[in-house]
């Protein structure tokens, strides 16, 4: 797929190299390859797609676990070679937080805003629309390319995607790069563009992992069929590929391999401190098998749902990939998915039957709370990722994830077809792909090899497949996953449509005549079916379905009627033809071109209509999804969006604050948290030295007891925070609970903080319970 199989009609522009002069003076003139309509509509759609991506920007909110880790990373660039949850980069996120960087950049220059954040993936958004124009021109010509770019911007998925800080932004435009670069070697055996290709996924690698690996099967197969080399050279082209690929991809995976332990942070999501593991086995194969890959974090009890490395439970968020827990704001929070319970299950009396009201029975929204009665977290109306996904909230503040009822998407092999939490957001065109997929290869089966529009029909029919059958083959809950669908849909959509008009409009009679019409009928009864749960949203697009696609049943038959009658007339254009966009009417259509144009516009009305009304929904901040879930148009079994998140610290997080800087001397941390989610507030809003423990899923052994004792004992760390204690009623403590020797370590150093240090009274710091147990507790350990 090097050079388009569809060049225009230079007699219809200007002189070429007039046309080039021009066109680098002035961007919204086509070049000299293109028709004069090219550039200005690739402009318009560029233009639909930042407005989309950017209008709610300033409300695009937060995801509280990597908005915390951005934050580190603007403040510390340890924290951000490493990808580091805090700002002394002592523990990693988990998961490889390549996608964070951009962020980080944008919130250095921009100040720590949610819209700083998300700006990078409003470009990403937009750059991956102009990329997929010029995939898809080079394959099909300027009209296919137009219907493709349009096609991926109101896909609603993407839609909501780009407008919010999200790790799959970059991973969706590395993917794209790399089809780009991929297509320039595939038609003329260039290696550089290969290698270019290779360093595209690689980057991708370093947002979202194995994910960015699942387009290397087409990539492989397209340019092994197709490249015009032999054998033995294209084989040699792709191991080196390869090898630049691995070497990107796995380049961070090696820098915390060989950098020693003692200087580099410690890995999340993982039993064993390896970046393999977390890569691996935590993210990776262990999402399909648990404990297929040892080194995991399995959680307490080995479960593969409280933290570990295998698939979230059915119907709950991936751990940690939107965000944190519910709640997740440092005041009263639900433990981390994997913790045992409270601040990681605290002592006896520490929890349970001691804490004050406010503690056991809080539903989501707790901002009800006066700031001077605990030190709440930031904002505790917003819901965690973790309830986003999983249906309305239980009312249960302290409930684990997994307690929370499952939401549709819960599994099974049709689930992208038959959930409906997935098909309306990238499922509209679903027939219209396939049919464009098993067409384009039909027609091009006696092609020669390097034949380069069935190697691009080839490319995305694997692309497209491999994508479906991986998010296919487990059970997910976040919706952003399918946006690695978008790509292959749209190239493979926009293929059929012109493919479909070019033989409806060649044809002089017979069957020819109407797979156009089939398959206008087809999406319009497909959309009907998606359609008909959501008539309270969108009550006029089922009639202006049923209607566009009646007409252009109509209009497309008379056309075609108008051809029997009036006969052939000359040899009309093939796809291979000289008109690049494929849209001007020559041959035996001309007496039907005003009927036969109107039945495709009227056509394309009834197949893009659905995703088109989605997308633009997010215009409206009410569907516009949020941090922790891409989603357009009305919520599907989903809790709604979170809201912005505040980053500044309440009046009683303030109070606190000044209280541990008044009296931590020349301590190196300010103090430390039993839970990310606890350390996130004071990170946030203030970029400090916060020592959170447990990671992510709460049991990782970032800093051990032994450790611990040592920057106690070192004036290191004066302060410590748990969570979910009751108040400070100045009675002796129960004693904590004996522990076993494989406990976790935040277990440890939880209980030895219980028992050992000293306990501040909230008033001591100007903060008045009113009778109610603080949610957060402060001791003094030196």
């Amino acid at each position: 797929m090097a050079t388009s199989t569809t060049e225009s009609d230079t007699s219809t522009v200007p002189d070429s190299d007039a046309r080039l002069s021009r066109s680098r003076r002035h961007v919204w003139r086509s070049p000299s390859d293109q028709p004069v309509w090219a550039r200005p509509a690739l402009l318009g759609i560029a233009a639909l797609a930042a407005l989309l991506y950017a209008w709610n920007i300033t409300e695009s909110g937060y995801a509280s676990y990597y908005s915390v880790a951005a934050r580190s990373m603007t403040v510390s660039w340890k924290a951000f070679l490493f990808t580091a949850l805090d700002p002394s980069a002592t523990i990693t996120l988990d998961k490889i937080g390549g996608f964070l960087w951009p962020q980080a950049l944008s919130a250095r220059v921009f100040g720590f805003h949610a819209w700083a954040l998300t700006l990078p993936q409003c470009v990403e958004g937009v750059v991956s629309v102009l990329v997929m124009y010029r995939v898809v021109r080079r394959w099909q010509g300027p009209a296919a390319g137009l219907l493709a770019a349009g096609s991926l911007t109101l896909t609603p998925v993407a839609a909501s995607m780009f407008g919010h800080a999200m790790l799959d932004g970059m991973v969706v435009m590395c993917l794209t790069l790399a089809a780009d670069q991929y297509q320039k070697a595939v038609g003329t055996a260039r290696l550089r563009p290969l290698m270019f290709s290779g360093l595209w996924i690689g980057l991708g690698f370093q947002a979202k992992m194995m994910e960015a690996w699942i387009i290397v099967p087409a990539l492989l197969v397209g340019y092994l069929v197709a490249a015009p080399i032999d054998l033995r050279r294209r084989a040699g082209h792709l191991l080196a590929a390869g090898a630049v690929m691995l070497a990107v991809s796995l380049s961070w995976v090696a820098m915390m391999t060989f950098t020693p332990q003692d200087a580099r942070p410690y890995v999340d999501g993982t039993t064993d401190n390896s970046a393999f593991s977390m890569v691996f086995g935590y993210n990776g194969f262990n999402r399909f098998e648990p404990g297929l890959t040892s080194g995991a974090d399995d959680g307490p009890s080995g479960d593969p749902g409280s933290g570990g490395g295998g698939p979230p439970p059915e119907g709950r968020s991936d751990r940690g990939e939107e965000g944190g827990g519910p709640n997740s704001g440092g005041g009263e929070v639900a433990p981390p998915s994997g913790a045992a319970s409270g601040p990681a299950a605290p002592p006896p009396g520490a929890a349970g039957g001691s804490r004050g009201p406010n503690t056991a029975t809080q539903g989501p929204d707790q901002a009800t709370q006066g700031p001077d009665q605990a030190t709440q977290g930031p904002d505790q109306a917003t819901q965690g990722p973790d309830q986003a996904t999983r249906g309305p909230s239980t009312g249960d503040g302290d409930a684990s994830p997994e307690t929370v009822a499952p939401a549709p998407g819960s599994g099974g092999w049709l689930k992208l077809l038959r959930d409906d939490l997935y098909t309306v957001q990238i499922g509209w065109l679903f027939p219209l792909a396939l049919f464009g997929l098993i067409a384009g290869l039909i027609r091009h089966r006696s092609g020669p090899r390097t034949d380069q529009a069935r190697a691009g029909y080839l490319m995305w029919g694997v692309w497209l497949a491999m994508t479906a059958g991986v998010l296919s083959s487990f059970s997910f809950a976040h919706i952003a996953y399918l946006a690695s669908l978008a790509p292959a849909i749209a190239a493979l959509s926009a293929a059929g449509t012109v493919a479909l008009w070019r033989a409806h409009r060649t044809a002089s009679a017979g069957w020819r005549l109407w797979p156009l019409p089939a398959v206008i009928v087809a999406e319009a009864a497909w959309t009907i079916h998606l359609a008909s749960d959501h008539t309270d949203f969108a009550p006029w697009l089922i009639p202006v379905v049923s209607a566009a696609a009646l007409i252009a049943v109509a209009a497309l038959g008379l056309a075609a009627r108008d051809v029997r009658i009036g006969g052939p007339r000359g040899d009309g254009p093939s796809e291979g033809g000289p008109q690049a966009g494929g849209l001007r009417v020559t041959g035996p259509y001309v007496g039907g071109v005003g009927l036969g144009v109107a039945g495709l516009l009227a056509g394309c009305v009834a197949m893009f209509a659905a995703p088109t009304a989605w997308s633009l929904s997010v215009l409206d901040e009410r569907y516009a999804g949020s941090a922790f879930e891409a989603h357009a148009g009305p919520p599907v079994g989903i809790g709604g969006p979170g809201g912005p998140e505040s980053t500044s610290l309440t009046a009683a997080q303030r109070r606190l604050l000044a209280y541990v800087e008044r009296n931590n001397g020349d301590a190196e941390f300010t103090l430390s948290a039993d839970s990310w989610s606890t350390a996130a507030p004071f990170i946030q809003a203030e970029g400090l030295p916060v020592l959170p423990l447990g990671g992510y899923s709460g049991t990782a052994r970032s800093v051990t007891l032994a450790e611990y004792k040592h920057l106690v004992a070192k004036g290191r760390l004066r302060f410590a925070l748990l969570s979910g204690l009751g108040p400070a009623t100045g009675e002796p403590r129960p004693d904590p609970p004996a522990l076993g020797k494989d406990a976790p370590e935040t277990l440890k150093i939880n209980s030895w903080v219980y028992s050992t240090c000293t306990e501040i009274a909230p008033r001591t710091y100007g903060v008045t319970t009113s009778g109610k147990g603080p949610m957060l507790t402060l001791f003094r350990c030196a």
